[in-house]
């Protein structure tokens, strides 16, 4: 691991003070400018107990060890191992009496419009930890796109932020191609196969993306696809590691934490326009995916508003 220029990174570091995390566990991510990402050059000895925001974080230890617990998974991070986080997943830090680490902070909201995106995003539903024993090839590519993104950061160029998100774009490409190639999609492994399948796959995604406030079913879905019902939950969970139904309710809560945080719309609207058939199901599945009711998610969110007016 490279000898870390501490002096540099500390007078450029903007992130005066702490990671401000409410009473409520939400973490208000102050980004920089009008911007969606803040990298953090961080030798804090501080821990985190649980909390949450709407940002992925990505940590890279540089000097020592660094501990993470996402839900229940529990991370014990060597100098140059790479974890994502995924938004709004309840997690906890734990940090060693000295050591340097790089804190990636990005909002994958101003991304979510594009095409295929879901996809992607799907990727990073559940905790990624990456290390050079286990997947070297993945894990350089990674750390390289890692290094590019904090040298732009603390660089000097005017559009660093511009090119900082294209570099985050290009790791959810590098991730989705990984999963692509290592994914047995089609038991003969034949490329044509395998590509026709992903393009399949993509276009079901953007179906649902499109129809998730239509009652869709496992078994019309896998006949229109072509396959049986059994094989369409097979390759839907290796192609976007969620069952057919999880994945549909990914999608539905997503929709509704976005009109809970940007819109004023009664719960039981915002259930309806979500997708769900009664508020009872909206509640319960909310809370499954995000710790808390809708109500507590808009309050945590209606204090986040408040705190950048």
């Amino acid at each position: 691991m490279a000898k870390i220029n501490a002096d540099f990174y500390s007078s450029n570091n903007d992130y005066s003070g702490t990671r401000k995390i409410q009473a409520d566990i939400q973490e208000l991510v102050e980004y920089r400018g009008n911007a969606s990402v803040r990298i953090w050059y961080n030798e804090q000895t501080e821990c985190f107990a649980n909390h949450w925001h709407n940002a992925v974080e990505i940590i890279l230890p540089m000097e020592n060890w660094y501990d993470a617990t996402v839900g229940e998974e529990h991370f014990h991070l060597q100098p140059g191992d790479i974890l994502f986080i995924p938004s709004r997943a309840l997690h906890s830090l734990t940090a060693p009496e000295s050591g340097i680490r790089f804190i990636f902070l990005l909002d994958p909201v101003p991304l979510e419009s594009i095409r295929g995106f879901s996809r992607m995003e799907s990727l990073l539903a559940s905790p990624l930890y990456l290390t050079r024993s286990q997947n070297p090839s993945l894990y350089e590519e990674v750390y390289h796109i890692l290094l590019q993104m904090r040298n732009e950061y603390f660089g000097s160029n005017e559009y660093s932020d511009l090119s900082v998100y294209s570099l985050f774009l290009n790791l959810y490409v590098v991730l989705g191609n990984d999963r692509s190639n290592n994914q047995a999609l089609s038991s003969s492994g034949q490329i044509t196969r395998q590509k026709e399948y992903a393009d399949k796959f993509n276009g079901i995604l953007e179906y649902i993306d499109s129809h998730y406030t239509e009652d869709l079913s496992l078994e019309d879905m896998a006949s229109s696809a072509g396959f049986s019902k059994f094989h369409f939950s097979r390759l839907f969970k290796q192609y976007t590691g969620f069952t057919f139904a999880a994945y549909v309710c990914h999608r539905k809560v997503r929709v509704a934490e976005e009109l809970l945080s940007q819109s004023d719309l009664p719960i039981t609207q915002i259930a309806m326009q979500s997708g769900f058939s009664s508020l009872p199901t909206f509640n319960r599945v909310f809370r499954q995916q995000k710790n808390c009711s809708p109500s507590e998610f808009r309050t945590k969110n209606g204090i986040m508003h408040h705190m950048h007016s």
